[in-house]
Formats: C-alpha cells, structure tokens, sequence
C-alpha cells in the first residue's frame, strides 16, 4: 500500500488591501503585516494612508520628463521610512534610476532604514540624519530635487519643507501639515491688541478657536504663499476624518508664473491678523510681488 504524498501547503492569501505589485518582505519588515501576512487593525488604516498618498505621488512622477539620472524625491520627516520604501518598491525600483533620500532627526530610525535598505537591496535610497532645515545647506543632497514629501512633518517642519523645495527648484511638493502652533501662538501672544482692532479677533478669543483658526490660516498662508513662488496648489483629504485630524493634503505643482495676487492677499492676511512680522521670517515674497 503507497503512502499518499502530503501536498505542498498553500500560500496564505494576503489581505485584499495590499497593492499585489507590493514587496511582501518589505510589509512585514515594516511591521505593516505580521510574520503570518495578516494586517491588524492600525497597520491597515496606516497603509490606507501611505497608499493613498502614492496615488497622488505616481500621477506627479509620471508627468515628469524623465532624464538619464532618473528623477529624485526628498522626504522630510521620514521617520520608519513607510512612505519612501513603499514609493520606492512600487515606482522606483523598476525604473533602475533615480533616487530617494529620506531626512529624519532621530538616528536610531536612520540606522534602521539605512540596514533595511542595504538588506532588501534598495540601493538607491539614502537616509540621512538631519533636520528639515539643516538639509537646506547639506551637500549630501544634490542641487535639485524633483519631488519633496512631509507627511505629518510637525508644526513648522512643513516650512522647513517648503523652504527646501524652493531652494531646490522642487517640481512638486507633496505636504501633509502635522500640528501648525507656531500662528495660533502669535495669535494668542496679540490677542488683546487685535481685539481693539478688528471684530475678526472673536475669531480666536478662545483658546480652542485660537488653536483652530491658528491650523486653518497657516495652511492659508502656505497654499497663497506656495502660489506667489510659481506653484499651482490643489487642497484635498489624505483619507477620511474617521481614520485621521490630521487629513488636509496639500499637492503644489510648479509653474513659473508665480501670482502677484496670492502675495497680495498673503500680505493682506498677515496684517489683517497681527502677523505682519512674518513676512521678514516664514513666508518671504518673491521681490516686486506686493505693491508698496
């Protein structure tokens, strides 16, 4: 009597979720699927985001002219890397140029992402550990950059990403703003003299609104000010409000024609609301872009 053959066990399906063109060692070396290729319940709404900014990150590379060095993204931010190892492994990996450099204070994740990428073979990924605003004056990044992302970059981080872009002559900039303080602290610091000036000031009386118009003018100013430096600006959702607060997703493209009217109205705004002294800091306009 033959013993019956055992048969060779199946590979477990993979969650419905995950791009099938997705490496599925780099999900699990991210901690995004378990060992056993299940996604618990904070991994899928962390991939719902990164894969839904990939979206918007695959359209805008797709419409660049491509070069023999290939094209180049800088993500500030970068923490585990989530969002470069994935836009790498489903963009760049296949197109054999181009390079991501993901920038991160903490150098424990760099490390990290470093021995990772040397691992998987994602040769074209470097990591460095800087901050947004020392990566403007670091010659570890070449003189242009294609691409810059700041996903959840905190506070004014995000400024210091749009800062890099500019200077780097960026063609787009991807930005998910992450706990804008730094206006609603000016707001509240003028709060008693632009209650004698403007009946706007019962807009931030309170300390929650001041907290709430404080987020909503920053990401105002930043889409008027990315607008008087030559960008065309989209505003939309990263995901729905049930997976995230931080959720405004801002795509600037570049164009050129910077807008004279957006620096106006910038100025405007700024003086409107007691913040004219940010115009020598944060928000700097093109020259001849406000009339006298």
């Amino acid at each position: 009597m033959k013993t019956p053959k055992s048969k060779p066990l199946a590979t477990p399906a993979l969650p419905p979720e995950i791009d099938p063109a997705q490496s599925v060692e780099l999900l699990k070396e991210l901690h995004i699927l378990t060992r056993d290729g299940k996604l618990n319940q904070d991994s899928r709404r962390k991939l719902k985001q990164v894969y839904h900014l990939f979206q918007f990150i695959e359209k805008l590379l797709g419409e660049l002219p491509a070069s023999a060095q290939g094209l180049t993204l800088a993500d500030h931010g970068a923490g585990k890397s989530y969002l470069g190892f994935i836009v790498y492994d489903l963009f760049f990996k296949a197109l054999g140029a181009g390079h991501i450099y993901g920038i991160e204070t903490r150098p424990e994740l760099v490390a990290k992402s470093q021995e990772l990428a040397a691992r998987l073979g994602f040769e074209r990924m470097s990591f460095l550990n800087l901050s947004v605003a020392e990566s403007t004056q670091s010659d570890l990044l070449p003189a242009r950059i294609d691409v810059v992302t700041a996903l959840h970059a905190c506070d004014t981080a995000t400024d210091d990403a749009i800062a890099f872009g500019l200077q780097k002559n960026a063609r787009a900039m991807v930005l998910v703003p992450c706990c804008q303080a730094e206006v609603a602290a000016c707001l509240r610091q003028n709060k008693a003299l632009n209650g004698t000036k403007t009946p706007l000031a019962e807009l931030w009386r309170h300390p929650l609104h001041t907290r709430e118009i404080g987020s909503q003018l920053t990401n105002v100013l930043r889409c008027l000010y990315l607008e008087a430096w030559g960008y065309q600006v989209t505003v939309t959702e990263l995901v729905g409000w049930e997976h995230s607060m931080k959720n405004e997703l801002i795509i600037a493209k570049y164009t050129g024609h910077k807008k004279r009217a957006a620096a106006e109205r910038l100025a405007s705004l700024l003086a409107e609301f007691g913040l004219g002294s940010l115009l020598t800091t944060r928000f700097q306009l093109p020259q001849d872009s406000v009339a006298a």
